[in-house]
Protein backbone atom coordinates (compact mmCIF):
# COMPACT_ATOMS: atom_id res chain seq x y z
CA UNK A 1 0.00 0.00 0.00
CA UNK A 2 2.79 2.43 0.91
CA UNK A 3 4.62 1.56 -2.28
CA UNK A 4 1.77 2.65 -4.55
CA UNK A 5 1.19 5.88 -2.66
CA UNK A 6 4.87 6.76 -3.10
CA UNK A 7 4.80 5.68 -6.74
CA UNK A 8 1.82 7.96 -7.27
CA UNK A 9 3.71 10.88 -5.76
CA UNK A 10 0.81 12.12 -3.62
CA UNK A 11 -1.07 11.02 -0.50
CA UNK A 12 -4.23 8.99 -0.89
CA UNK A 13 -7.62 10.38 0.14
CA UNK A 14 -8.76 7.47 2.29
CA UNK A 15 -6.27 6.91 5.12
CA UNK A 16 -2.89 7.93 6.52
CA UNK A 17 -0.32 5.19 5.93
CA UNK A 18 1.50 5.98 9.19
CA UNK A 19 -1.28 4.48 11.35
CA UNK A 20 -1.60 0.71 11.03
CA UNK A 21 -3.50 -1.57 10.59
CA UNK A 22 -5.67 -0.23 7.77
CA UNK A 23 -9.40 -0.74 7.22
CA UNK A 24 -10.30 -3.15 4.41
CA UNK A 25 -12.90 -0.83 2.87
CA UNK A 26 -10.38 2.02 2.65
CA UNK A 27 -7.80 -0.31 1.13
CA UNK A 28 -10.25 -1.37 -1.60
CA UNK A 29 -11.20 2.26 -2.36
CA UNK A 30 -7.58 3.29 -2.71
CA UNK A 31 -6.68 0.32 -4.91
CA UNK A 32 -9.60 0.87 -7.26
CA UNK A 33 -8.83 4.57 -7.64
CA UNK A 34 -5.16 3.91 -8.22
CA UNK A 35 -5.90 1.18 -10.75
CA UNK A 36 -8.25 3.49 -12.64
CA UNK A 37 -5.85 6.45 -12.74
CA UNK A 38 -2.51 4.67 -13.25
CA UNK A 39 -1.33 4.68 -16.83
CA UNK A 40 2.02 2.93 -16.56
CA UNK A 41 1.29 -0.30 -14.68
CA UNK A 42 3.87 -3.01 -15.15
CA UNK A 43 2.76 -6.61 -15.40
CA UNK A 44 3.89 -7.13 -11.81
CA UNK A 45 2.02 -4.05 -10.52
CA UNK A 46 -1.17 -5.13 -12.26
CA UNK A 47 -0.81 -8.53 -10.61
CA UNK A 48 -0.22 -6.98 -7.17
CA UNK A 49 -3.23 -4.69 -7.42
CA UNK A 50 -5.49 -7.54 -8.45
CA UNK A 51 -4.06 -9.70 -5.64
CA UNK A 52 -4.83 -7.07 -2.98
CA UNK A 53 -8.29 -6.35 -4.41
CA UNK A 54 -9.08 -10.06 -4.29
CA UNK A 55 -8.07 -10.07 -0.62
CA UNK A 56 -10.71 -7.37 0.00
CA UNK A 57 -13.20 -8.29 -2.72
CA UNK A 58 -16.28 -7.79 -0.52
CA UNK A 59 -15.55 -4.04 -0.51
CA UNK A 60 -14.61 -3.73 -4.18
CA UNK A 61 -16.97 -2.30 -6.77
CA UNK A 62 -15.06 -3.95 -9.63
CA UNK A 63 -16.37 -7.27 -10.88
CA UNK A 64 -13.50 -9.53 -9.78
CA UNK A 65 -13.00 -12.98 -11.25
CA UNK A 66 -14.03 -16.07 -9.34
CA UNK A 67 -11.46 -18.75 -8.65
CA UNK A 68 -10.49 -21.03 -11.52
CA UNK A 69 -9.51 -23.76 -9.06
CA UNK A 70 -12.52 -24.04 -6.78
CA UNK A 71 -13.23 -27.26 -4.90
CA UNK A 72 -16.89 -28.06 -5.33
CA UNK A 73 -19.46 -25.28 -4.95
CA UNK A 74 -18.20 -23.70 -1.73
CA UNK A 75 -14.45 -24.25 -1.21
CA UNK A 76 -12.20 -21.56 -2.74
CA UNK A 77 -15.01 -20.11 -4.79
CA UNK A 78 -13.04 -16.87 -4.39
CA UNK A 79 -9.20 -17.04 -4.64
CA UNK A 80 -8.75 -15.42 -1.21
CA UNK A 81 -11.32 -17.42 0.78
CA UNK A 82 -11.33 -21.07 1.73
CA UNK A 83 -15.01 -20.58 2.54
CA UNK A 84 -17.33 -17.58 2.63
CA UNK A 85 -21.00 -16.86 3.08
CA UNK A 86 -22.57 -13.53 2.20
CA UNK A 87 -26.12 -12.22 2.22
CA UNK A 88 -27.77 -8.89 3.09
CA UNK A 89 -27.22 -9.38 6.82
CA UNK A 90 -24.24 -11.66 7.43
CA UNK A 91 -20.83 -11.76 5.77
CA UNK A 92 -18.18 -14.27 6.92
CA UNK A 93 -14.83 -15.39 5.48
CA UNK A 94 -12.97 -18.42 6.85
CA UNK A 95 -9.37 -19.34 6.07
CA UNK A 96 -6.79 -21.82 7.38
CA UNK A 97 -3.51 -20.45 8.76
CA UNK A 98 -0.38 -22.56 8.21
CA UNK A 99 3.36 -22.01 8.58
CA UNK A 100 5.70 -24.98 8.05
CA UNK A 101 9.37 -24.07 8.13
CA UNK A 102 12.64 -25.92 8.52
CA UNK A 103 16.21 -24.73 8.51
CA UNK A 104 19.86 -25.38 9.29
CA UNK A 105 22.27 -23.24 11.29
CA UNK A 106 26.01 -23.62 11.16
CA UNK A 107 27.69 -24.94 14.29
CA UNK A 108 24.37 -25.90 15.91
CA UNK A 109 23.17 -29.47 16.40
CA UNK A 110 19.49 -28.66 16.82
CA UNK A 111 17.30 -28.02 13.75
CA UNK A 112 15.38 -24.73 13.79
CA UNK A 113 11.79 -25.21 12.62
CA UNK A 114 8.27 -23.83 12.89
CA UNK A 115 4.94 -25.65 12.80
CA UNK A 116 1.89 -23.36 13.00
CA UNK A 117 -1.71 -24.42 12.45
CA UNK A 118 -4.75 -22.23 12.87
CA UNK A 119 -7.80 -20.48 11.50
CA UNK A 120 -8.67 -16.87 10.63
CA UNK A 121 -12.22 -15.52 10.42
CA UNK A 122 -13.42 -12.06 9.45
CA UNK A 123 -16.67 -10.52 8.30
CA UNK A 124 -19.51 -8.18 9.22
CA UNK A 125 -23.07 -8.03 10.50
CA UNK A 126 -25.61 -5.73 8.80
CA UNK A 127 -22.64 -4.23 6.91
CA UNK A 128 -22.12 -2.10 10.02
CA UNK A 129 -20.29 -4.15 12.66
CA UNK A 130 -17.07 -5.80 11.57
CA UNK A 131 -15.28 -8.66 13.31
CA UNK A 132 -11.97 -10.47 13.03
CA UNK A 133 -10.31 -13.31 14.90
CA UNK A 134 -7.39 -15.64 14.40
CA UNK A 135 -6.51 -18.70 16.46
CA UNK A 136 -3.32 -20.71 16.04
CA UNK A 137 -1.00 -23.07 17.87
CA UNK A 138 2.74 -23.19 17.23
CA UNK A 139 5.69 -25.47 17.98
CA UNK A 140 9.11 -24.12 17.07
CA UNK A 141 12.84 -23.97 17.65
CA UNK A 142 14.45 -20.57 17.04
CA UNK A 143 17.84 -19.82 15.49
CA UNK A 144 20.42 -18.99 18.17
CA UNK A 145 20.21 -15.16 18.22
CA UNK A 146 16.39 -15.17 18.45
CA UNK A 147 16.58 -17.85 21.15
CA UNK A 148 19.00 -15.67 23.13
CA UNK A 149 16.63 -12.72 22.87
CA UNK A 150 13.70 -14.81 24.12
CA UNK A 151 15.68 -16.15 27.06
CA UNK A 152 16.96 -12.72 28.09
CA UNK A 153 13.46 -11.19 28.02
CA UNK A 154 11.49 -14.22 29.20
CA UNK A 155 8.94 -13.73 26.41
CA UNK A 156 8.52 -14.37 22.69
CA UNK A 157 8.20 -11.24 20.51
CA UNK A 158 4.66 -10.86 19.23
CA UNK A 159 3.37 -13.71 21.40
CA UNK A 160 4.24 -13.43 25.09
CA UNK A 161 3.28 -16.56 27.04
CA UNK A 162 4.95 -19.82 26.06
CA UNK A 163 5.60 -23.37 27.24
CA UNK A 164 8.58 -25.60 26.70
CA UNK A 165 8.65 -27.83 23.65
CA UNK A 166 11.30 -30.53 24.01
CA UNK A 167 14.72 -29.43 25.22
CA UNK A 168 15.24 -26.38 22.99
CA UNK A 169 11.82 -25.45 21.62
CA UNK A 170 8.77 -23.40 22.50
CA UNK A 171 5.05 -23.95 22.23
CA UNK A 172 2.44 -21.19 22.34
CA UNK A 173 -1.20 -20.54 21.52
CA UNK A 174 -2.05 -17.33 19.66
CA UNK A 175 -5.40 -15.54 19.74
CA UNK A 176 -6.20 -12.13 18.31
CA UNK A 177 -9.55 -10.52 17.62
CA UNK A 178 -11.49 -7.28 17.45
CA UNK A 179 -14.88 -5.72 16.75
CA UNK A 180 -15.27 -2.49 14.79
CA UNK A 181 -17.98 -0.13 13.59
CA UNK A 182 -18.46 3.29 12.04
CA UNK A 183 -19.77 5.56 14.79
CA UNK A 184 -20.28 8.33 12.22
CA UNK A 185 -19.20 8.98 8.66
CA UNK A 186 -15.81 10.16 9.91
CA UNK A 187 -15.30 8.23 13.19
CA UNK A 188 -14.24 4.58 13.26
CA UNK A 189 -14.25 2.63 16.55
CA UNK A 190 -12.39 -0.62 17.15
CA UNK A 191 -12.00 -2.72 20.28
CA UNK A 192 -10.19 -5.99 20.75
CA UNK A 193 -6.90 -7.74 21.46
CA UNK A 194 -4.27 -7.05 18.81
CA UNK A 195 -1.13 -5.11 17.81
CA UNK A 196 -0.58 -1.66 16.29
CA UNK A 197 2.16 0.17 14.41
CA UNK A 198 2.80 3.90 14.03
CA UNK A 199 5.19 5.15 11.35
CA UNK A 200 6.51 4.60 7.84
CA UNK A 201 9.68 2.73 8.74
CA UNK A 202 10.89 -0.82 9.21
CA UNK A 203 11.01 -0.06 12.94
CA UNK A 204 9.11 2.47 15.07
CA UNK A 205 9.99 4.63 18.05
CA UNK A 206 6.36 5.57 18.68
CA UNK A 207 4.55 2.21 18.80
CA UNK A 208 5.34 -1.07 17.02
CA UNK A 209 3.80 -4.53 16.63
CA UNK A 210 6.93 -6.24 17.99
CA UNK A 211 5.55 -6.83 21.48
CA UNK A 212 2.66 -9.00 22.61
CA UNK A 213 -0.89 -8.07 21.46
CA UNK A 214 -2.84 -6.19 24.12
CA UNK A 215 -6.42 -5.28 24.99
CA UNK A 216 -7.28 -1.96 23.33
CA UNK A 217 -9.92 0.57 22.39
CA UNK A 218 -9.10 2.63 19.34
CA UNK A 219 -11.01 5.59 17.91
CA UNK A 220 -9.87 6.96 14.57
CA UNK A 221 -11.29 10.25 13.34
CA UNK A 222 -10.56 11.37 9.78
CA UNK A 223 -11.87 14.67 8.44
CA UNK A 224 -10.34 15.82 5.20
CA UNK A 225 -6.58 16.03 5.59
CA UNK A 226 -6.69 15.55 9.37
CA UNK A 227 -6.36 12.12 11.00
CA UNK A 228 -6.73 11.82 14.79
CA UNK A 229 -6.04 8.48 16.49
CA UNK A 230 -6.86 7.67 20.12
CA UNK A 231 -5.68 4.41 21.62
CA UNK A 232 -6.19 3.07 25.14
CA UNK A 233 -4.69 -0.25 26.18
CA UNK A 234 -4.27 -2.60 29.11
CA UNK A 235 -0.82 -4.20 29.06
CA UNK A 236 1.10 -6.83 30.98
CA UNK A 237 3.66 -5.12 33.22
CA UNK A 238 5.54 -8.26 34.25
CA UNK A 239 5.14 -12.02 34.36
CA UNK A 240 5.39 -14.68 37.05
CA UNK A 241 7.96 -17.38 36.34
CA UNK A 242 9.11 -20.61 37.90
CA UNK A 243 12.53 -21.92 36.89
CA UNK A 244 12.51 -19.49 33.97
CA UNK A 245 9.12 -20.55 32.59
CA UNK A 246 5.92 -18.42 32.69
CA UNK A 247 3.39 -19.85 35.14
CA UNK A 248 -0.24 -19.41 36.05
CA UNK A 249 -1.15 -16.47 38.27
CA UNK A 250 -2.51 -12.98 37.95
CA UNK A 251 0.20 -10.95 36.21
CA UNK A 252 0.71 -7.27 37.14
CA UNK A 253 -1.03 -4.96 34.68
CA UNK A 254 -0.47 -1.39 33.51
CA UNK A 255 -2.45 1.07 31.40
CA UNK A 256 -1.46 2.87 28.22
CA UNK A 257 -3.07 5.97 26.70
CA UNK A 258 -2.00 7.38 23.35
CA UNK A 259 -3.16 9.96 20.86
CA UNK A 260 -1.70 11.14 17.58
CA UNK A 261 -2.76 14.00 15.34
CA UNK A 262 -1.66 13.68 11.72
CA UNK A 263 -2.14 16.38 9.09
CA UNK A 264 -1.47 16.35 5.34
CA UNK A 265 0.13 19.66 4.41
CA UNK A 266 -0.83 19.55 0.76
CA UNK A 267 -0.11 16.36 -1.17
CA UNK A 268 3.59 16.05 -0.34
CA UNK A 269 4.11 16.48 3.42
CA UNK A 270 2.47 14.75 6.37
CA UNK A 271 3.27 15.76 9.95
CA UNK A 272 2.12 13.92 13.03
CA UNK A 273 2.46 14.77 16.72
CA UNK A 274 1.81 12.26 19.47
CA UNK A 275 1.62 11.97 23.23
CA UNK A 276 1.41 8.85 25.39
CA UNK A 277 1.28 7.96 29.05
CA UNK A 278 2.13 4.68 30.78
CA UNK A 279 0.50 4.33 34.20
CA UNK A 280 0.78 1.60 36.81
CA UNK A 281 -2.84 2.23 37.83
CA UNK A 282 -5.91 2.86 35.68
CA UNK A 283 -7.14 6.46 35.84
CA UNK A 284 -10.22 7.82 34.07
CA UNK A 285 -8.52 11.21 33.69
CA UNK A 286 -6.49 9.75 30.82
CA UNK A 287 -9.64 8.68 28.99
CA UNK A 288 -10.22 12.25 27.78
CA UNK A 289 -9.35 11.91 24.07
CA UNK A 290 -8.24 15.48 23.43
CA UNK A 291 -6.60 16.71 26.62
CA UNK A 292 -2.87 17.23 27.12
CA UNK A 293 -1.72 14.22 29.17
CA UNK A 294 1.23 16.03 30.72
CA UNK A 295 -1.14 18.53 32.29
CA UNK A 296 -3.29 15.69 33.70
CA UNK A 297 -0.22 13.96 35.10
CA UNK A 298 0.83 17.18 36.86
CA UNK A 299 -2.67 17.80 38.24
CA UNK A 300 -2.86 14.29 39.66
CA UNK A 301 0.61 14.50 41.15
CA UNK A 302 1.46 11.10 39.64
CA UNK A 303 4.87 9.86 38.46
CA UNK A 304 3.27 8.31 35.34
CA UNK A 305 5.54 8.06 32.32
CA UNK A 306 4.64 10.59 29.61
CA UNK A 307 6.31 10.65 26.20
CA UNK A 308 6.03 13.20 23.40
CA UNK A 309 7.13 13.09 19.81
CA UNK A 310 6.58 13.76 16.16
CA UNK A 311 6.77 11.91 12.87
CA UNK A 312 6.94 13.21 9.33
CA UNK A 313 6.92 11.95 5.76
CA UNK A 314 7.72 13.93 2.64
CA UNK A 315 7.48 13.06 -1.05
CA UNK A 316 10.23 15.23 -2.59
CA UNK A 317 9.73 13.67 -6.02
CA UNK A 318 7.55 11.05 -7.62
CA UNK A 319 8.69 7.63 -6.50
CA UNK A 320 10.59 8.92 -3.45
CA UNK A 321 9.80 9.36 0.22
CA UNK A 322 11.78 10.76 3.14
CA UNK A 323 10.42 9.91 6.59
CA UNK A 324 11.42 10.23 10.21
CA UNK A 325 10.44 10.12 13.88
CA UNK A 326 11.57 11.93 16.99
CA UNK A 327 10.50 10.86 20.49
CA UNK A 328 11.29 12.67 23.71
CA UNK A 329 11.44 10.89 27.05
CA UNK A 330 12.84 13.64 29.29
CA UNK A 331 13.66 17.24 28.50
CA UNK A 332 16.06 19.66 30.16
CA UNK A 333 16.58 22.58 27.77
CA UNK A 334 20.22 23.44 28.57
CA UNK A 335 21.34 19.82 28.51
CA UNK A 336 19.44 18.93 25.36
CA UNK A 337 20.91 21.79 23.33
CA UNK A 338 24.33 21.73 24.98
CA UNK A 339 27.22 21.96 22.49
CA UNK A 340 29.76 20.80 25.05
CA UNK A 341 28.69 17.17 24.77
CA UNK A 342 28.28 16.68 28.51
CA UNK A 343 26.24 13.50 27.92
CA UNK A 344 23.45 14.09 30.41
CA UNK A 345 21.51 10.96 31.34
CA UNK A 346 18.38 13.15 31.22
CA UNK A 347 18.91 13.75 27.51
CA UNK A 348 16.69 10.78 26.62
CA UNK A 349 15.32 10.60 23.10
CA UNK A 350 15.09 8.46 19.99
CA UNK A 351 15.55 9.47 16.34
CA UNK A 352 14.67 7.77 13.07
CA UNK A 353 15.47 8.91 9.54
CA UNK A 354 14.53 6.93 6.43
CA UNK A 355 14.37 7.05 2.64
CA UNK A 356 12.37 5.04 0.10
CA UNK A 357 12.98 4.93 -3.64
CA UNK A 358 10.40 3.14 -5.80
CA UNK A 359 11.38 1.77 -9.24
CA UNK A 360 15.06 2.59 -8.76
CA UNK A 361 16.64 4.17 -11.85
CA UNK A 362 13.46 3.48 -13.81
CA UNK A 363 13.60 -0.30 -13.28
CA UNK A 364 10.07 -1.57 -12.70
CA UNK A 365 9.48 -3.10 -9.26
CA UNK A 366 13.02 -2.52 -8.02
CA UNK A 367 12.66 -0.72 -4.67
CA UNK A 368 15.15 0.56 -2.10
CA UNK A 369 14.67 1.50 1.55
CA UNK A 370 17.34 2.96 3.84
CA UNK A 371 16.79 3.61 7.54
CA UNK A 372 18.81 4.91 10.48
CA UNK A 373 17.68 4.55 14.11
CA UNK A 374 19.25 5.59 17.40
CA UNK A 375 18.13 5.87 21.02
CA UNK A 376 20.19 7.40 23.80
CA UNK A 377 20.88 5.48 27.03
CA UNK A 378 17.99 5.23 29.51
CA UNK A 379 15.32 6.15 26.93
CA UNK A 380 12.03 4.32 27.69
CA UNK A 381 13.23 3.38 31.21
CA UNK A 382 11.38 4.68 34.28
CA UNK A 383 12.07 5.25 37.98
CA UNK A 384 8.96 3.48 39.24
CA UNK A 385 7.73 -0.10 38.85
CA UNK A 386 5.65 -1.08 35.86
CA UNK A 387 6.04 2.15 33.89
CA UNK A 388 8.73 1.25 31.37
CA UNK A 389 7.74 1.42 27.72
CA UNK A 390 7.23 -2.34 27.47
CA UNK A 391 4.48 -4.93 27.25
CA UNK A 392 4.98 -8.48 28.51
CA UNK A 393 8.69 -7.67 29.02
CA UNK A 394 9.13 -6.82 25.33
CA UNK A 395 9.82 -3.22 24.15
CA UNK A 396 6.81 -1.43 22.70
CA UNK A 397 9.01 0.26 20.13
CA UNK A 398 12.41 -0.88 18.84
CA UNK A 399 13.50 -4.45 19.73
CA UNK A 400 16.91 -3.23 20.93
CA UNK A 401 15.38 -0.95 23.57
CA UNK A 402 17.85 1.94 23.99
CA UNK A 403 21.58 2.80 24.00
CA UNK A 404 22.08 1.86 20.33
CA UNK A 405 22.59 2.98 16.76
CA UNK A 406 21.31 1.01 13.79
CA UNK A 407 21.50 1.21 10.00
CA UNK A 408 19.19 -0.82 7.75
CA UNK A 409 18.99 -1.28 3.99
CA UNK A 410 16.41 -3.28 2.04
CA UNK A 411 16.49 -3.89 -1.71
CA UNK A 412 13.43 -5.64 -3.17
CA UNK A 413 12.92 -6.78 -6.76
CA UNK A 414 9.91 -8.43 -8.34
CA UNK A 415 11.11 -9.86 -11.66
CA UNK A 416 7.96 -11.95 -12.14
CA UNK A 417 4.40 -11.41 -10.87
CA UNK A 418 4.64 -14.28 -8.38
CA UNK A 419 8.35 -13.98 -7.48
CA UNK A 420 9.88 -11.42 -5.12
CA UNK A 421 13.58 -11.23 -4.23
CA UNK A 422 14.72 -9.27 -1.20
CA UNK A 423 18.03 -8.40 0.41
CA UNK A 424 18.02 -7.03 3.97
CA UNK A 425 21.17 -5.68 5.60
CA UNK A 426 21.55 -4.52 9.20
CA UNK A 427 24.33 -3.02 11.29
CA UNK A 428 23.93 -2.29 15.01
CA UNK A 429 26.13 -0.76 17.68
CA UNK A 430 24.80 -1.05 21.20
CA UNK A 431 25.93 -1.00 24.80
CA UNK A 432 25.22 -4.01 27.02
CA UNK A 433 25.34 -4.35 30.80
CA UNK A 434 28.35 -6.32 32.13
CA UNK A 435 26.22 -7.94 34.86
CA UNK A 436 22.55 -8.30 35.76
CA UNK A 437 22.89 -5.62 38.45
CA UNK A 438 24.49 -3.03 36.15
CA UNK A 439 22.44 -0.47 34.24
CA UNK A 440 24.13 1.41 31.40
CA UNK A 441 20.80 2.35 29.79
CA UNK A 442 20.11 -0.35 27.21
CA UNK A 443 17.77 -2.71 29.09
CA UNK A 444 14.58 -0.67 29.42
CA UNK A 445 13.12 -3.08 31.99
CA UNK A 446 15.62 -1.84 34.57
CA UNK A 447 15.00 1.02 36.96
CA UNK A 448 16.11 4.48 35.86
CA UNK A 449 17.23 5.19 39.44
CA UNK A 450 19.67 2.30 39.73
CA UNK A 451 22.16 3.41 37.08
CA UNK A 452 25.81 2.45 36.76
CA UNK A 453 26.82 5.92 35.54
CA UNK A 454 26.66 9.48 36.76
CA UNK A 455 24.38 12.25 35.59
CA UNK A 456 26.89 13.30 32.90
CA UNK A 457 29.30 11.55 30.58
CA UNK A 458 26.77 9.15 29.05
CA UNK A 459 27.04 8.13 25.41
CA UNK A 460 25.57 5.59 23.00
CA UNK A 461 27.44 2.30 23.27
CA UNK A 462 28.47 2.70 26.91
CA UNK A 463 28.86 -0.47 28.92
CA UNK A 464 30.12 -3.41 26.87
CA UNK A 465 30.25 -2.18 23.29
CA UNK A 466 28.68 -4.67 20.88
CA UNK A 467 28.51 -4.62 17.09
CA UNK A 468 26.22 -6.77 14.96
CA UNK A 469 26.32 -7.26 11.20
CA UNK A 470 23.53 -9.21 9.55
CA UNK A 471 22.50 -9.90 5.94
CA UNK A 472 19.56 -11.93 4.62
CA UNK A 473 18.78 -12.88 1.03
CA UNK A 474 15.16 -13.96 0.64
CA UNK A 475 13.15 -15.36 -2.27
CA UNK A 476 9.37 -15.58 -2.08
CA UNK A 477 7.12 -17.31 -4.62
CA UNK A 478 3.32 -17.20 -4.50
CA UNK A 479 1.86 -20.57 -5.51
CA UNK A 480 -1.69 -19.26 -5.27
CA UNK A 481 -3.51 -16.49 -3.38
CA UNK A 482 -1.72 -16.09 -0.01
CA UNK A 483 0.14 -19.40 -0.32
CA UNK A 484 3.90 -18.74 -0.37
CA UNK A 485 7.15 -20.64 -0.56
CA UNK A 486 10.01 -18.84 1.23
CA UNK A 487 13.71 -19.55 0.80
CA UNK A 488 16.29 -17.48 2.63
CA UNK A 489 19.90 -17.43 3.74
CA UNK A 490 21.15 -15.33 6.67
CA UNK A 491 24.70 -14.45 7.68
CA UNK A 492 25.29 -12.88 11.09
CA UNK A 493 28.37 -11.69 12.99
CA UNK A 494 28.45 -10.49 16.61
CA UNK A 495 31.40 -8.62 18.13
CA UNK A 496 31.82 -7.71 21.80
CA UNK A 497 34.54 -5.20 22.76
CA UNK A 498 36.18 -5.85 19.39
CA UNK A 499 36.24 -9.65 19.71
CA UNK A 500 34.20 -11.93 17.43
CA UNK A 501 31.78 -13.75 19.76
CA UNK A 502 29.37 -15.33 17.30
CA UNK A 503 29.47 -16.24 13.63
CA UNK A 504 26.53 -18.04 12.13
CA UNK A 505 24.94 -18.96 8.82
CA UNK A 506 21.26 -19.85 8.77
CA UNK A 507 19.24 -21.16 5.82
CA UNK A 508 15.54 -21.93 5.85
CA UNK A 509 12.73 -23.14 3.60
CA UNK A 510 9.10 -22.45 4.49
CA UNK A 511 5.56 -22.91 3.27
CA UNK A 512 3.05 -20.45 4.69
CA UNK A 513 -0.62 -19.80 4.09
CA UNK A 514 -2.47 -16.64 5.17
CA UNK A 515 0.36 -15.64 7.48
CA UNK A 516 3.12 -13.03 7.35
CA UNK A 517 6.82 -13.79 7.62
CA UNK A 518 8.44 -13.34 11.04
CA UNK A 519 11.12 -10.63 10.98
CA UNK A 520 14.35 -11.87 12.60
CA UNK A 521 16.41 -8.71 12.12
CA UNK A 522 17.11 -7.70 15.70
Amino acid sequence: MERYEIKNGAFNDFFHTGTKPYQRDNVAKFLEKYKEEASDLSREDAFNLNYMLQDNWEYATDSLAFSKRSLGKHIYKRPSDFYYYRDEVFDVHVNPVLYFQGGMESGVDRVPFRNTRGIAIHGSIDRKVGFYTTLATTDLVFPTWVDSYVKSHGAIPGQGFWKRYGDDGYNFFSARGHLSFEATKHIHVQMGHDSHFIGEGLKSFVLSDFSNPFLFLRINTKIGKVDFTNLWGQMTADIITSRGVPTDGRYPQKWFSFHRLGVNLGKKINVGVFESVMASKADWNYFNPIIFYRWVEHQLGTPDKVMLGTDVKWHPAKGMQVYGQFVLDEFVFDEFFSISGDGSSRNKHGVQLGYKYIDVAGVNNLDLQLEYNQARPFTFQEKFDYQSYTNYRIPLTHPRGANFREALAVMAFQPLPRLTLRGTFMYQLYGADPTETDNFGGDILKSRVQTSTGLYGNYIGQGIKNKVGMATLHAQFMLRQNLFIDLSQTLRRDYSDGELTSKTSYGQLALRLNMGRFDQHF
